[in-house]
């Protein structure tokens, strides 16, 4: 059994790091012992906690994760309503110092700020659209720059589960964003405004002994990614290689590549890139 602090974003921001970037992470806990916890256990792996959100008399959320021999996981979660009911006050300064902001849809109060404030700072403002209560991401998406959904959440917002088919319902209904669905061993798609085309990228081989961060792993790639200005391919082998990566380790984000790894699988791995 692993105990170990991990969310969407928590992992996606060890994905930053490890990658040599520098993350800082905007969350909320309880003032409880598992938020000591998390937020100590997070500090030791390198992700600036400063902006971590200690909500008083509220617990901690914490999830039972089961894997299976085929690296599939089962996830039980808890969460306690008062953690995403409180405030956190942001500024323009505190967005202005990074160069990319990545947000997902568990507390949509702080993301939805994120997002905007990053917008008008003229900043990347990326959207981890995973599964979310109804409305929230059609709430969040207007604000974003890049969407990169999951194909559970691409599915149910685009009433189909063909990925190509999917991606040209969520380029309508958001059109000012950089729109991606990532697809698991079957690879990752996008939207190339370029072009004007569904694109597709196989993902490199990769013998899965745990999945869980996986997702969350190439959210935080791209974001690292596209913080530096690299080509929207570019981005996308990057992510797909990491997050390969990480299901060949067991442990949900400790599995996260570093530079070196992720060169050395770029370095073997040709993907094969076509229009849909």
């Amino acid at each position: 059994m692993l105990q170990i602090a991990e969310g969407m974003a928590s992992s996606a921001a060890y994905a930053v790091v490890r990658l040599g970037g520098k993350a800082s992470l905007w969350g909320a806990v309880g003032d409880d012992e598992t938020g000591k916890r998390i937020i100590a256990d997070l500090s030791l792996a390198g992700i600036d906690i400063s902006g971590m959100h200690i909500v008083q008399g509220a617990r901690s959320a914490v999830s039972t994760i089961l894997v299976d021999d085929g690296g599939e996981r089962l996830i039980v979660p808890f969460y306690d309503p008062e953690l995403h009911r409180s405030v956190k006050h942001i500024s323009t300064t505190e967005i202005a110092i990074f160069d990319a902001v990545l947000v997902d849809v568990r507390w949509p109060e702080l993301a939805l700020k994120v997002l905007e404030t990053a917008r008008s700072l003229g900043k990347p403002a990326i959207l981890d659209g995973d599964v979310a209560a109804d409305g929230v991401i059609e709430r969040l998406g207007p604000a974003a720059s890049h969407i990169v959904f999951s194909h559970p959440a691409a599915g149910k917002l685009a009433g189909t589960e063909d990925c190509a088919a999917a991606i040209g319902v969520l380029k309508q209904r958001f059109p000012l964003a950089f729109i991606s669905v990532t697809a698991g061993e079957t690879g990752a798609y996008w939207y190339d405004d370029v072009k004007d085309c569904v694109m597709h990228m196989t993902a490199p081989p990769a013998k899965t002994v745990d999945t869980l961060a996986a997702g969350d792993i190439f959210h935080g790639a791209f974001a690292f990614a596209v913080a530096q200005k690299w080509q929207i391919e570019d981005a996308i082998r990057i992510s797909s290689a990491a997050a390969a990566l990480k299901c060949q380790v067991f442990g949900g984000r400790t599995g996260a590549p570093d530079s070196d790894q992720l060169a050395a699988c770029l370095a073997q791995w040709t993907p094969q890139i076509s229009r849909v």
